[in-house]
């Protein structure tokens, strides 16, 4: 019966490559209608306005803030152009209340604010830099926002742990902005930008031939360099530059061709977002803990594998997290001994079998490995639209990805990489080039604000 229910499993999971063209077509199409008029497609293709990223000239000093979860960061870079690059850049870290996650919008923003405020008087500390003219804030925020200028934007909607009711539909640089001002900080917000964009802008300012910026971590998200004439419901004048930075929102991404298990429309429809961001809910780190966790639950309550044990814990949504089937994924001890401890620790179940927790292994084998073969045909979709996934280029095509589950879910990314390359081909691949682009999205706001300045200041 345990075996069956595996087996059912890895079949309802199984992404030939046929099936992936499929999807990376699928994409590419959905691309194609999203940026052709708005609502066009589920995948949003929100116009960022970013339409310089940096070039590793820019001079001065600017500072970044990454809002994007229960922490933000505050970063000061100081920027020496061509030969110099980052001359420095220094740092921190803060942790967010967590009553002002539901409180006011003021509240939040202030506090925000009076952090950055202190930071600045830290930093500047008997240098002469107080009495200079305003400083410029670029500023990363990984929540869905509806722009009309590089730095505007007004809130969508709250994802993640945030319910702050009042922002919504507020400018959220003006609420920035007002809350600098009570604090008497001379900043002014150069530019708006999310995770995936800030991705992009700093693994680019080091490297011309990046074209996207991707992220998989808790949820997932791209961007990538369009150009201007390739974007139907662009109004207005078309930038000098001839490009646009399109922040794609490719989580709510859905195609029939995507491989949706029992156990994905149940987690599905019992989420906070029935019907939405499906694509996300198959490939990103908030959720493939919880496909594992109801696959082992439906194994034990149909085969009782595990034998006599309390369910609790097995019953809890998100109990079971993705450094959780990390862990037990990458154990290389003979006996699975992470296996054992996990299982026990996590879920309270004991004395497993050697045969069992083999089981569980390939468990999760199944759920990651769908998850980065899906993520390898989002990635070739992007190609496939910027027409680079042909031989015929010879230029090379860089893809900057950042984002926890990348970065320490080392199977995952293997299994990523590796499928891209299947699906290019060997001619293909050799033009295509994987970086981890680790903390872009901090330092790639500070960068924004750098070039849209600068090129202020040129034109």
């Amino acid at each position: 019966m345990a075996e069956q229910v595996v087996a059912d499993l890895r079949e309802k999971c199984a992404t030939p490559p046929s099936l992936l063209c499929d999807v990376a077509a699928a994409m590419a199409d959905e691309m194609c209608a999203g940026l052709g008029k708005e609502g066009g497609s589920r995948v949003q293709m929100l116009l960022s306005y970013v339409d310089k990223l940096p070039t590793g000239r820019e001079e001065g000093l600017f500072y970044g803030l990454d809002l994007g979860g229960t922490n933000f960061r505050v970063l000061k870079v100081q920027l020496g152009g061509n030969d110099k690059h980052v001359i420095s850049c220094e740092s921190r870290e803060v942790a967010i209340p967590p009553h002002l996650m539901s409180g006011s919008s003021s509240e939040l923003f202030g506090f925000i604010a009076s952090e950055l405020a202190k930071f600045v008087a830290d930093e500047e500390k008997g240098t002469s830099l107080s009495n200079e003219k305003t400083r410029k804030l670029g500023f990363t925020f990984s929540f869905p926002v509806r722009q009309r200028s590089v730095a505007s934007g007004t809130l969508v909607k709250w994802t993640k742990a945030f319910s702050i009711e009042d922002a919504v539909g507020k400018d959220v640089v003006a609420e920035l902005q007002t809350a600098m001002q009570k604090q008497g900080l001379d900043m002014h917000v150069a530019a708006l930008i999310n995770d995936a964009v800030g991705t992009l802008a700093g693994a680019r300012y080091y490297d011309e031939d990046v074209v996207a910026g991707v992220i998989f971590g808790t949820g997932t998200n791209a961007a990538y360099v369009e150009k201007a004439n390739a974007i139907p419901k662009w109004e207005g004048e078309l930038p000098n530059s001839g490009e646009m930075v399109i922040n794609m929102e490719w989580g709510n991404f859905y195609s029939c061709h995507l491989p949706v298990t029992e156990y994905d429309q149940a987690l599905d429809s019992e989420s906070l977002n029935p019907g939405e961001q499906i694509y996300e809910k198959l490939t990103s780190g908030m959720y493939l803990g919880e496909i594992v966790r109801r696959v082992l639950l439906k194994l034990s309550l149909q085969s009782g594998i595990f034998g006599e044990i309390d369910h609790t814990k097995l019953k809890t949504h998100f109990h079971l997290r993705t450094p959780h089937i990390s862990a037990m994924h990458h154990d290389d001890t003979p006996n699975l001994k992470i296996v054992e401890e996990k299982l026990e620790e996590i879920l309270e179940i004991a004395s497993t079998s050697l045969e069992t927790r083999k089981m569980v292994v390939e468990i999760c084998d199944i759920v990651a490995r769908r998850a980065a073969r899906l993520a390898a045909a989002g990635l070739a979709g992007i190609l496939k639209k910027l027409g680079r996934d042909g031989c015929v280029d010879k230029h090379r095509s860089v893809i900057a990805i950042d984002g926890g589950l990348f970065e320490h879910y080392a199977k995952f990314s293997k299994c990523l990489e590796a499928t891209l390359y299947e699906l290019l081909g060997e001619q293909s691949s050799k033009s295509v080039v994987i970086k981890h682009a680790d903390d872009g999205s901090g330092i790639g706001a500070a960068l924004i604000a750098a070039s849209q300045s600068q090129c202020r200041n040129v034109e």
